[in-house]
């Protein structure tokens, strides 16, 4: 059936600032959303408040306000605009909750806006705890055993019945918060108290215990004509007890039989079809026992999520996109599939292919925080990897985590003993310890009984230890056993570690061999129809996919993973860099954070959805050459992770456009840095370098107390800390020499520098092009400088600063970004 014709403007509702639980997913839903209903000649109103989101770009939408997401502030709006609609299903609770709000409140009738792509009838039926539990009894499938409270007294009494442990569950929260499993009344009192606080309706949900058993997710699209179709499957590595954010996770499913997954598949669409959800996309999360195969549904989300996010870069199917089109009236068979341009978006994708996504945590910023991952979310980002098998995909998510020892290693410091006991909690390096007990001769089953990760997985992590073996007693590294440790996922850096050799030993012996990654696409249909979309991952086969060109390619580092000081806002930058470069360059994003604008299949030239590291960047870069001139790489747009690799990168001839790593050295060593202020006359504290113990502490004593000391080629401001006096430096450097300086890409020494307690401080932003500079914006703190600039509230122009001192603060600005050589 034809769009609807009464809708002429709609009002799109943004996440707002990123909360563990809901990043820049929204971001890449909200953006794909205005780009549509833009495309369809709709008027678009955006209201978000998150500066560092693509959806904000003043291009983005036909009106866009940077306003609080409050029921108060989205009425004005709303009878300003005068919008038909309202989409409320991208972006994130926030926007669903805030929805809901102005439903309730009567705004919505008032002013006649339309809610589209979910009525408010089918939020209700997915959000409500006891409403969804009716609508999976009508479905005939099982809810675990559970009651509704509102009150703690009404919680204790449930539990006594349900018996302990018992899961929390409030209504209407986002990434578990207020959830979690409660083993006793004091834990109950505690969790359930958290969830009656942050559930707008002062309701939660307690259930019968289901640790331990296998978790799936189904993202499933329903449009108004009753086409489902069931976009992907993901499965949860970790047993039920870990939230699924928190979980390693696959895609496709890979322990399912195929009745089970065809069971799954109608509880599903089943479900979706009696919450009522009839021109979007939802998610549903089942629980399964591994010895009986009983199923439960766990919970739905009426909206699109973290999980669609992933199940859109995995399958190359873009829910939002498509969500976007089904709110406006349009059904899955009249949508045609923009990755193959011959079929329709009501064929199911099918994939050739196992991807992996791997979360990040920043517990190293909170050390005293609980390191457990339970129900409630934890995680601050993620990375995903695709190969031709579980071994693959896994082993090149690890290592796209862009983090130490987050990667399989066989350099061994526990015991089993030990290791099994890590092994037996959930944390976030659980998979390590599961790994190197096994190696050290723990059975599968021992580690089944344990941990509840299903054998099938725990046997393909014998198979990588077998293989490390297999590399380890090898007496030279021939050509068939580095491919064969290659099409597993092995990086040339965990093959010099086994056989006691650098990284760059073992790409010389690889590049002799013309042992290279080929490059396949993602299509959507397992190759079935011919895929012009130059949507790459690596493997080790023999035939590549990626096509020759003619145009000069300009390759974008991303900044892969959201993390603490490295978030949206790098992802915003790259995708500025792709809308500027793409009329005179083909431009070659390489990233592998799949909640990015970035990672869109139709952002860049071409995507290459790859870790990066030196290793896998050079081979991009190789297949690049390949296929046709290269001006060069551009690094300095995506935060630290490619910026650690850019004097490595030009060292392996690649060319790095902008910025050299000469400069980005001069500018993020302090002692060169120091160099240049004095070369330029410009007045600094007091600074130092010390490469010992004994040396921090006799520069420390020369300065004087109090000191700010930092490693070099941070981010993030980690492992920088105010010192006040001796014992308080002498702490922090056992700390550091415990860590092993994680801090630090290089060995780069301790920078001591005198610490201003009383200063104001100021952020600079400019351009300059070795001549000219053009000074962007000065930010002044609120706060005394002390505080991270990303922690600090700053106002916009500075309100405390004379014109001489504005004038001073440009001329410094000047003479830096000259001498440093921006």
């Amino acid at each position: 059936m034809p769009r609807r014709t009464d809708i002429k403007s709609v009002l799109v509702i943004g996440s707002g600032p990123i909360v563990i639980g809901q990043a820049c997913e929204f971001d890449y839903s909200g953006t794909q959303a205005c780009r549509v209903l833009r495309e369809e000649g709709l008027r678009v109103i955006l209201v978000n408040s998150n500066p560092a989101t693509i959806m904000t770009d003043p291009d983005m939408a036909d009106a866009t306000y940077v306003e609080p997401i409050r029921a108060d502030v989205l009425t004005s709006i709303i009878e300003k605009e005068r919008p038909d609609a309202l989409l409320p299903t991208l972006g994130g609770q926030t926007a669903l909750n805030a929805a809901v709000e102005l439903s309730d409140l009567g705004v919505l009738d008032k002013y006649g806006v339309e809610m589209i792509g979910a009525r408010l009838e089918a939020i209700q039926a997915g959000e409500d705890r006891e409403e969804f539990k009716k609508v999976v009894e009508k479905c005939g499938a099982a809810s675990a055993r559970s009651a509704i409270c509102n009150t703690l007294d009404e919680c204790f009494d449930a539990a006594d019945k349900l018996g302990y442990p018992v899961v929390v569950r409030p209504s209407f929260t986002m990434g578990g918060l207020g959830s979690g499993f409660a083993w006793n009344k004091e834990e109950l009192s505690r969790i359930a108290g958290a969830g009656l606080h942050y559930s707008p309706t002062n309701e939660v949900l307690l259930e019968e215990s289901i640790l331990g058993w296998k978790e799936f997710e189904l993202e499933i699209m329903r449009d108004q004509a009753d086409n489902a179709v069931v976009v992907c499957t993901i499965e949860n590595v970790d047993p039920v007890g870990v939230h699924t954010g928190d979980s390693i996770t696959v895609a496709p499913s890979l322990t399912l039989t195929d009745r089970e997954y065809q069971n799954l598949r109608d509880i599903g669409i089943a479900v979706i079809r009696e919450v009522g959800v009839d021109t979007g996309g939802c998610n549903i999360q089942f629980a399964m026992e591994p010895e009986t195969g009983r199923v439960i549904v766990i919970e739905m989300n009426p909206r699109v999520s973290r999980s669609s996010a992933l199940a859109s870069k995995a399958t190359g199917f873009p829910i939002a996109k498509i969500a976007a089109r089904l709110a406006l009236g349009y059904t899955l068979d009249e949508i045609q599939n923009d990755i193959t341009g011959s079929t329709p978006a009501s064929f199911e994708p099918s994939i050739d292919y196992v991807v992996c996504k791997i979360p990040r945590f920043a517990f190293e910023k909170f050390p005293a925080a609980d390191n457990r991952l339970t129900t409630t979310m934890k995680s601050v980002g993620e990375a995903m990897a695709i190969g031709r098998n579980f071994t693959e995909a896994l082993q090149k998510a690890m290592r796209s985590i862009d983090k130490k020892a987050t990667g399989f290693s066989w350099n061994i410091t526990r015991s089993l003993d030990e290791l099994l006991a890590a092994a037996a909690i959930s944390t976030e390096d659980r998979l390590q310890a599961v790994q190197q007990a096994l190696h050290l001769g723990a059975t599968v089953d021992e580690l089944y009984e344990i941990t509840k990760i299903d054998r099938w997985f725990l046997d393909q992590i014998v198979l990588i230890n077998e293989i490390a073996k297999e590399i380890q007693e090898s007496g030279s590294l021939n050509t068939d056993l580095l491919g064969y440790a290659k099409r597993h996922g092995f990086s040339d850096a965990q093959i010099g570690e086994l056989k006691n050799m650098s990284q760059e030993a073992v790409r010389e012996i690889r590049t002799a061999y013309g042992l290279h990654p080929v490059y396949k696409t993602v299509d959507t249909c397992a190759a079935e129809f011919k895929s012009d979309t130059p949507y790459h991952y690596s493997t080790y086969e023999t035939h590549t996919e990626v096509t020759k060109r003619e145009k000069p390619a300009v390759i974008i580092l991303g900044s892969g993973p959201n993390r603490i000081g490295q978030g949206i806002e790098f992802d915003y930058s790259c995708v500025h860099a792709t809308l500027a470069l793409r009329d005179e360059y083909e431009t070659v994003m390489v990233n592998c954070n799949p909640e990015t604008v970035s990672t869109d299949y139709d952002m860049s030239d071409r995507l290459y959805f790859e870790p990066l590291t030196l290793e896998d960047v050079l081979e991009v870069y190789r297949a690049e050459c390949e296929a046709g001139p290269v001006a060069g790489m551009i690094v300095q747009l995506g935060g630290q992770t490619p910026l650690s690799l850019a004097a490595d990168l030009k060292a392996a001839g690649v060319p790095i456009l902008g910025t050299s790593p000469e400069a980005i050295d001069a500018a993020e060593d302090r002692g060169i840095f120091g160099n240049v202020l004095e070369a330029a006359n410009l007045p600094a504290p007091a600074y130092g370098t010390a490469t010992s113990d004994q040396q921090a502490l006799e520069t420390a004593e020369r300065i004087g107390y109090p000191i700010l000391v930092r490693p070099s080629y941070v981010l993030g401001g980690r492992g920088m800390e105010i010192v006040f006096d001796r014992d308080q430096l002498v702490d922090y450097l056992s700390r550091r020499d415990h860590e092993g300086s994680d801090a630090t890409r290089k060995a780069a020494p301790l920078l001591i520098d005198k610490f201003l307690d009383d200063a104001i401080e100021i952020d600079v932003d400019a351009l300059y092009d070795g001549t000219e500079l053009f000074l962007g914006g000065i930010m002044e703190h609120i706060e005394e400088a002390g505080i991270h600039s990303g922690d600090s509230a700053c106002v916009l122009p500075p309100l405390t600063l004379g014109q001489p001192m504005i004038d001073r603060i440009r001329q410094s600005t000047e003479a830096i970004a000259k001498g440093v050589g921006v």
